[in-house]
């Protein structure tokens, strides 16, 4: 299998349908072409090599010459697959009952860039059927760009209007040009066409609420589990500051084009210039280091993801140090102390943290799960709270509030469903979606069930605490409903 993007040269997408996979090639060139494309879409390495001639004639040819030979290539396979590959304009020539000559054009897209261009192919006819002679992939970067075309899935435009089915959607140079029906954008005559009939278009998905300080698992949370002595943090740390374009795939593959990080290291704050004009990241705002209500230990030594709010002075200083970060919000972790509380304390610092943020022109973020704390940080000028109430029911003066500051409800309910399997050692695969999460992190997800067992809670414990997760859960559900029946 070729090893460069430029020779990656086949179809996620094609305009007709593709001939079922096969490990033999098909019985006509076009088959076999469309069968060889229909083999990178699986990712089947068998199915793919049995498209190419096994003979050490087999010729590949792109920008840096000629190389020859089946074994270097079969090598090669299966190194890394394009995360998106369209090639359109499939054509073959038949040269003699023996021979046939293909070319269409592709596109590949990767966590890099996008690389167009145009690839050929020559047909033999085998003992085995026809297969790949001669393949070659040539980018054409001064071309301009065809438009392409999605047609015939159902549209929902983010209007509110009813969904359109059998709808066109034309692009140009990265663009929407034209969404709507067929009569409304008709096709462009050179515009690279997909066939998307069965399948939806809508607008890109925002998600307010990740965490790129975090892996999503616990090396990224060791005061959920502590796993320091096998993943040390600060290399857990220094790899998600290195790779953050593992999230922005799984981000862009799941339909999620923006994204809020709401609160992590100051690193964080640079993926918004990174990604502001990135067609391979979802847009990233951030709200960089967390201000704390406690004294929280989960830091590096060198720098802080929690901001103790150890004073009034502080407080001011770090709002106003966020707004020349460059910081999209203010993110304000509303812990209450161990008991008894100094409800008073705590308070006047989080209403400090508002006036100050209104200063300087930051919205204020809350995470407020109790309704004491939600109701106070409402109070002191909060546009979002996170992580829904999950002490006791919202009550009227709750929803007055939340109504008066126009304020956003980040519900995250899956959050304490995560805890509740770590803790069970129970990674429940089948309400876990996978299929655009990165390699790395699927082995750890799917490594819940056996991690550190002998630092599992004894069963009479960890059932009281499942079963106060459970109530938990139970109330911030209910609360979301009241919330939402509430406008």
């Amino acid at each position: 299998m070729p090893r460069t993007r430029n020779e990656w040269v086949t179809a996620l997408f094609v305009a007709a349908p593709l001939a079922p996979l096969a490990l033999a090639a098909q019985g006509t060139p076009l088959e076999a072409f469309r069968s060889n494309i229909a083999a990178i879409h699986a990712r089947n390495r068998a199915a793919y090599l049995s498209h190419y001639l096994h003979s050490p004639e087999l010729a590949r040819v792109g920008p840096d010459g000629l190389r020859q030979g089946y074994d270097d290539f079969a090598r090669g396979d299966g190194a890394a697959w394009p995360d998106t590959l369209v090639a359109t304009h499939l054509r073959i020539v038949p040269l003699s009952p023996d021979v046939a000559y293909g070319v269409y054009r592709y596109r590949v897209v990767d966590s890099g860039a996008s690389v167009r261009g145009v690839s050929e192919r020559v047909f033999v006819r085998t003992a085995q059927g026809w297969q790949v002679a001669v393949t070659t992939a040539f980018p054409t970067p001064s071309a301009t760009p065809p438009a392409l075309a999605l047609v015939g899935a159902s549209l929902v435009d983010g209007t509110g209007a009813s969904p359109m089915p059998d709808a066109v959607v034309v692009m140009r140079e990265g663009r929407i040009a034209c969404a709507g029906s067929r009569s409304a954008c008709p096709i462009p005559l050179d515009a690279d066409t997909v066939n998307a009939a069965g399948k939806w278009i809508i607008p890109g998905l925002i998600d307010a609420h990740v965490h790129f300080s975090q892996t999503g698992w616990v090396d990224g949370r060791p005061d959920a589990l502590d796993l320091r002595e096998q993943l040390p943090y600060e290399r857990v740390e220094a790899d998600l500051h290195a790779h953050p374009e593992r999230f922005f795939r799984a981000y862009l593959c799941s339909g999620v084009t923006s994204v809020f990080d709401v609160g992590g290291y100051p690193w964080t704050l640079d993926l918004q210039v990174r990604t502001a004009e990135s067609a391979s990241a979802p847009r990233v705002v951030a709200a960089g280091p967390l201000l704390s209500t406690i004294d929280f230990w989960l830091n590096l030594p060198d720098q802080r993801q929690f901001i103790y709010m150890s004073d009034e002075a502080t407080v001011r200083q770090a709002v106003r140090a966020h707004k020349d970060w460059g910081a999209a919000a203010i993110k304000v972790w509303y812990i209450m102390p161990p008991q008894p509380p100094d409800t008073a304390r705590v308070s006047a610092l989080v209403h400090a943290a508002g006036d100050e943020a209104r200063k300087v022109g930051l919205p204020l973020i809350v995470h407020a799960t109790g309704l004491w704390e939600a109701k106070d940080a409402l109070r002191a000028g909060a546009r979002i709270l996170v992580h829904s109430v999950s002490s006791e029911p919202v009550d009227d003066e709750f929803l007055t509030l939340a109504r008066r500051q126009g304020a956003i409800y980040v519900p995250t309910l899956v959050v304490l469903e995560g805890y509740q399997q770590m803790r069970a050692r129970r990674f429940e695969r089948d309400r876990q979606p996978l299929g655009c999460v990165d390699p790395g992190t699927r082995a750890k997800a799917l490594a819940t069930d056996t991690v550190a067992l002998a630092q599992r809670m004894p069963t009479p414990a960890a059932e009281e605490r499942s079963a106060r997760t459970r109530r938990l859960m139970a109330q911030a559900a209910a609360n979301l409903k009241r919330v939402r029946d509430a406008g």
